[in-house]
């Protein structure tokens, strides 16, 4: 798994994102993914070194066009690690809405109890 640490540094950049969203479009030269921005060249250089750093774009050596393509399975291990918190997470209230139905459970039969068979139920802390 490539480190999610710089992964996820190198995309909080709004910038770094729609270049990497530009990206998924198709290759594109440094002039090209300029092109939409303010700023100034070096300054899109930088964000390009620290998306290549990430591993998340490669950069060509032609010539002075320098194309810049996305790395096919750059954001597979955010994908993963995103998929497997859902996962965790779905477990979690999976687990909280059997807890909640028996308690619910508990309840409807304590009501339909009679007052003499009235059972004492317990509420969670």
């Amino acid at each position: 798994m490539r480190n999610l640490d710089a992964t996820f540094a190198a995309l909080a950049d709004p910038t770094r994102r729609a270049i990497v969203a530009r990206l998924a479009k198709g290759d594109a030269t440094v002039l090209e993914l300029a092109e939409p921005f303010d700023i100034s060249l070096p300054a899109i250089s930088r964000h390009l070194k620290v998306l290549e750093q990430a591993g998340l774009i490669a950069r060509e050596r032609d010539a002075n066009k320098r194309p810049c393509r996305l790395v096919g399975d750059a954001l597979g291990d955010v994908i993963e690690w995103a998929e497997h918190t859902r996962r965790a997470w779905e477990e979690r209230f999976d687990r909280l809405d059997d807890y909640l139905r028996e308690l619910q459970q508990r309840e409807q039969n304590a009501s339909t109890d009679s007052p003499k068979e009235k059972k004492h139920v317990r509420k969670p802390r």
